[in-house]
């Protein structure tokens, strides 16, 4: 029988913390009102620009019926076994971070037209940075009858529940707000360029899919285990 999971969101921390390359050095010049150029270099200094931290609060609940299934004078039967339960609830803490990675921003993610310009942002990323049993918390309800559960077992039941966040990523809110801090980063550096704010949008690519998201991160927790 497979764990159920109940999950708490229990803090949402918005971020916007710029993780600068180190600066050239240049000579000083003033801005020419329209520079694209200049744009994207200041754009790239700011390579990964952190969106959120997400600490979410989960507990996992696993029931272990003994059954007997089967059939019997072609009669199906599943009938439980009189052996006695185990049951187990157990509470874990994980966080995840997004970002957005403005390293490899380029003129492919500016369109100008009509004195309308739309930045087009990288695709946000989003990472399991960790992950922990409360063990003081772990509540275990054991017949004599049966046996404890064992530490690979408990393990096993976290996975499923941090593997049920991740599933969960693209309805927690993560993708926009990536969206919404990129844009308060950037409106006000085109803004210095001489754009109303009228004139500017921040978007993705139209073809981004936040359910990728999770499915990236999948194949990240899947290769380090």
């Amino acid at each position: 029988m497979k764990p159920s999971i109940l999950i708490t969101l229990i803090g949402t921390l918005l971020l916007c913390c710029c993780q600068q390359k180190p600066a050239a050095t240049e000579a000083t010049h003033a801005m020419s009102v329209d520079s694209l150029p200049m744009l994207i270099m200041q754009i790239q200094k700011c390579s990964r620009l952190y969106t959120a931290e997400y600490n979410i609060h989960k507990i996992v609940t696993h029931n272990d019926e003994m059954r007997i299934k089967g059939k019997l004078f072609s009669k199906d039967i599943d009938m439980k076994m009189p052996v006695g339960d185990r049951k187990i609830a157990i509470p874990i803490d994980v966080r995840l971070k997004a970002y957005i990675d403005f390293s490899q921003f380029s003129e492919k993610n500016v369109e100008r037209k009509k004195g309308h310009i739309t930045i087009i942002l990288p695709d946000p990323q989003v990472e399991l940075t960790a992950s922990k049993i409360d063990q003081k918390h772990v509540k275990e309800y054991v017949a004599v009858t049966r046996s404890r559960h064992t530490d690979e077992e408990m393990a096993d039941y976290a996975q499923q529940g941090r593997q049920a966040i991740i599933n969960s990523i693209p309805e927690l809110g993560i993708v926009e707000t990536a969206r919404m801090n990129a844009a308060n980063l950037l409106i006000p550096m085109l803004q210095q360029m001489g754009y109303d704010e009228r004139q500017i949008t921040v978007t993705f690519r139209r073809d981004f899919n936040p359910g990728s998201i999770g499915a990236r991160l999948q194949t990240i927790e899947r290769s380090n285990r």
